[in-house]
């Protein structure tokens, strides 16, 4: 009879102390509650990952790194990867003036894109977007029932690695799963952090002190539990297992493109990175333009013409501003066209009194975005031949 109470009482304990690793912080008195009426779409918890991952048929689930706070960090895989008869490192290649001789891409192979989840766990619309381009992938629909099968036809004819969020720990850690209509103070507040007297790390302050420990009151959903920050890890010597398994997979699947995803309060834009090649440069410019294009022609928020942000090349004085981040590192380790992209998390401030955007707005966003993407990797794939 103990054997059997004490065999309950360690599962009950498990059961117990699983359904608190997915409980998220408390909410400060005073601060606004959590979203309660978020549609049925809007899948942005960790549990939304696993459930979707759970239905998953077509494509390959990979637990691709465990978290400092204990989490999987998943990969899905569409497509079988082709042999790009790889004879060396991508910056060997370089050197050898032809990248055909770390990947060899010719009309025969499919091309690669990896679109990599919420590195700052409070960026929750990245998740959004991605449940759903999961379901699409499955199903040909997005979690609204709307169709979606031409975006699926057009990527069954590539090799897709989605990673749903890069960040379990900060995601766990962040409160709220929709900042919509809230004061972009709580994004600040949650997601860089707060000093042990409550004042706010802020941006570009949450980045001056890395791996973000010591003068912590709440730490950021910006960080995993050990404080690291994967956008500006130490990408020749990673400090976060996270980070290790995103080169790797850049490394050695070769992408054509790659994306990292944000969100900010103003409307949804792409980064160029900075230490990149200038004619990568001018083509993620290209695709920034076409995707603007596309969000004015499907009435969605977008980015007004004359700030868009022209390709430049870098010539900086002291003391540098300019970082060598994650983005720059995906490039630079593989040669993909790699960018940052910003939704829109529809907060607002003294400047935003209303959301630019909606629940709807924001689901579409992120699939135009992917729609997009594939267009442009099909129309205009740059091939690597010996």
């Amino acid at each position: 009879m103990k054997a059997v109470l004490f065999y309950f009482g360690t599962i009950l304990i498990s059961l117990f102390s699983f359904i608190n690793s997915y409980s998220q912080i408390p909410i400060d008195a005073g601060d606004p509650p959590n979203n309660t009426d978020l549609p049925e779409f809007f899948k942005s918890g960790l549990s939304d990952i696993e459930d979707e991952l759970k239905l998953v048929k077509h494509g390959k689930v990979e637990t691709i790194a465990t978290s400092p706070g204990g989490f999987p960090v998943y990969a899905v895989y569409y497509g079988e990867k082709d042999d790009f008869k790889s004879q060396a490192n991508y910056n060997s290649a370089v050197a050898a003036w032809n990248p055909a001789y770390y990947a060899e891409k010719g009309e025969d192979t499919k091309p690669v894109i990896f679109i990599i989840g919420p590195v700052h766990g409070q960026e929750v619309e990245g998740i959004v977007g991605l449940v759903n381009l999961v379901h699409i992938m499955e199903t040909g629909k997005d979690y609204r029932g709307k169709d979606w099968s031409s975006l699926r036809n057009k990527l069954q004819k590539c090799r897709v690695i989605i990673i749903p969020c890069a960040n379990p720990d900060g995601r766990k850690r962040c409160p709220y799963d929709s900042f919509l209509g809230l004061h972009e103070d709580m994004v600040t507040k949650y997601g860089q952090g707060t000093r042990k007297d409550g004042s706010m790390w802020g941006w570009p302050g949450a980045k001056s002190n890395h791996p973000m420990k010591g003068d912590v009151g709440i730490l950021g959903a910006y960080f995993n539990d050990d404080g690291i920050n994967i956008m500006h890890d130490e990408f020749f010597h990673p400090m976060a297992e996270e980070t290790k398994a995103i080169l790797e997979i850049t490394r050695t699947e070769a992408p054509d493109m790659a994306v990292t995803l944000h969100s900010h309060e103003t409307p949804p834009a792409i980064y160029n990175p900075a230490y990149t090649a200038r004619y990568m440069k001018e083509r993620v410019y290209d695709l920034e333009q076409r995707l603007n294009n596309r969000y004015k022609k499907e009435n969605v928020s977008f980015t007004p013409d004359n700030l868009l942000r022209k390709p430049k090349i870098e010539d900086e004085k002291f003391p540098p501003r300019t970082s060598f981040n994650l983005v720059c590192a995906l490039h630079n380790i593989s040669g993909t066209m790699a960018f940052a992209y910003e939704c829109n998390d529809g907060t607002i401030s003294d400047k935003i009194p209303e959301p630019f955007v909606t629940y709807e707005d924001i689901l579409d966003i992120q699939l135009l975005l992917y729609d997009e993407m594939v267009d442009y990797i099909l129309e205009e794939r740059l091939l690597w031949k010996k």
